[in-house]
Formats: structure tokens, sequence, C-alpha cells
């Protein structure tokens, strides 16, 4: 990845942490690492915890944000959501895998798009 990537990234995860927070979500961890991977916000939502996976792109030219976060990439964050609960001790009423998609449109404008339950757990 370039670091214009890198930035691009970074500015559609602080973008869509400050979307959840103003819709009334509390951010619990951004950027949560281990041996797996990463999850990229951690949120609640009520008693629910939710694990949001932020995709940016500056076209749809390969394809939009969401179409990035494939089946493979689901399993990769349930594993990742799995870990994270176990290392943190946590108990909450549900765990719900939410994305954030981002199409940037201008330098100063981009198209926010939040797939609540994007995809579920199919053991």
């Amino acid at each position: 990845m370039t670091v214009e990537t890198n930035q691009l990234g970074a500015r559609g995860e602080d973008a869509a942490a400050a979307y959840l927070d103003r819709i009334g979500m509390t951010i619990v961890d951004r950027n949560w690492r281990c041996k797996l991977g990463e999850i990229d916000i951690v949120a609640l939502d009520g008693t629910d915890l939710v694990l949001v996976e932020v995709k940016t792109r500056r076209s749809v030219r390969r394809g939009t944000p969401e179409e990035a976060v494939s089946t493979t990439k689901q399993q990769r964050i349930v594993r990742l959501a799995r870990s994270y609960i176990a290392e943190a001790g946590l108990r909450t009423a549900g765990v719900r895998f939410d994305v954030v998609a981002i199409t940037v449109l201008a330098e100063d404008r981009a198209l926010l798009r939040h797939h609540r339950a994007a995809f579920t757990v199919s053991d």
C-alpha cells in the first residue's frame, strides 16, 4: 500500500468514527490488532458490540467499497471478533458486523453508506 492509500484509509476511518459517534454509538476501540489482523472500529450500540469494517475508495472503477468486503474478509472479521471478545473478557447482549463504505467525490466531499448488520456469523 502506498502512503496515499494509507492516508485515504485513515481519513475514511476518522470520518466513519465521527459519523458513528454522531448517531449515538460509543467508540470503544480503533485499529485493534492481533496476529490475525485488524478491526477498524469497535463500538457499542446500546448493549450490542459492533465491529465495523471501513472501506474507502476514490472511485468505483474496480467496484464499490462494499464489494471489497468479500466472504473471505467477512470470515476473517468474525475470527478477529472472537479474539477481541475473548481478550477483552466481554459479555454483551449481541454482536453485530457493520460496514461503512465511503466513496470520495471531491477533496472535501464523500458519500458515506452505513450497512448495519452487513453480514452475520455462519458456523
